[in-house]
């Protein structure tokens, strides 16, 4: 009868692991999809793509589109590379900067005792209410009236400060035991050097994955409405406009430029994902 009994345990329990296993792999797939849908696109023809219902397949693949926009970016009055520097330095500029400020901010609101700490953390907290589309003018107001305007600073400075990389960050530094801090302390450690030496090591995977946000989001944000000298456009930008010149005609060269533009997002994050996972374990277990 035990055995019996045993045995049955033993079956619910596997059935209950490919049951979750299942689930995830549907999730997966469908979650996916977009993405596969992206790529395919890009290597249909144009009598293939827009067939109605669309394909998940193509049945006579080409290369042609990615040619067509390199022959238009060929074409161009500005370099393509300046386009390329311009993301790739907002974006390393706003991601190093960023994630440094942001774990200087979260660190006494995790580490330190002064008056109103509550109130203010739950002010930053209050922040996360708010889309960007909301403060969208304001933000824009305050840039135009800074001079910022048509300058790397009005994409690097607005990225800086994060409510969400803050609040990473800080729910991870809540999981050093105090008694480290006060050792170091007791051997004459400043709190820069405690900072540094001991609480940005032992949140690592915390801030490697505000890293990967905040490069992602640099780059996919594109610079339209803030900047209108040509030379100091962002890539996304630059091939919006150059695959936008008509619906028929460079579709194929806009789903082209979008598996361009996923790749960087996508390897950062392939080269960072354990480090992600662990600290989205993490992000909720204090308060």
């Amino acid at each position: 009868m035990k055995l019996f009994h045993l045995k049955k345990q033993l079956n619910r329990s596997h059935f209950g692991n490919f049951s979750v296993f299942f689930m995830l792999v549907v999730v997966g797939i469908f979650m996916g999809l977009p993405l596969y849908y992206t790529v395919i696109q890009s290597f249909k023809p144009i009598e293939e793509r827009f067939i109605f219902p669309p394909r998940f397949y193509v049945t006579n693949p080409t290369g042609s589109n990615y040619t067509q926009l390199f022959q238009l970016v060929s074409d161009l009055t500005v370099p393509f590379s300046r386009y390329l520097f311009n993301s790739v330095f907002v974006s390393i500029a706003s991601t190093g900067v960023g994630v440094l400020i942001g774990a200087m901010a979260a660190y006494p609101f995790a580490k330190k005792k002064f008056p109103g700490k509550n109130g203010l953390w739950k002010l930053v907290m209050l922040t996360l209410l708010f889309s960007g589309g909301v403060t969208a003018l304001p933000a824009y107001i305050v840039k135009a009236k800074l001079g910022l305007i048509n300058t790397y600073w009005v994409l690097i400075l607005p990225s800086l400060a994060s409510t969400l990389h803050m609040f990473l960050l800080r729910q991870f530094m809540l999981q050093i035991p105090d008694s480290l801090l006060d050792a170091a302390k007791i051997d004459g450690a400043t709190d820069m050097r405690i900072f540094l030496s001991i609480v940005l090591p032992n949140v690592k995977p915390a801030w490697m994955t505000v890293m990967v946000l905040s490069f992602t989001h640099v780059w996919n944000t594109g610079s339209v409405g803030v900047i209108f000298k040509e030379e100091l456009k962002l890539l996304p930008t630059a091939l919006s406009q150059i695959s936008g010149g008509g619906v028929i005609s460079r579709s194929g060269a806009a789903s082209a430029a979008g598996v361009l533009l996923m790749i960087p997002p996508i390897l950062s994050f392939i080269l960072t994902q354990s480090k992600m996972l662990q600290t989205m374990a993490h992000s909720g277990i204090k308060d």
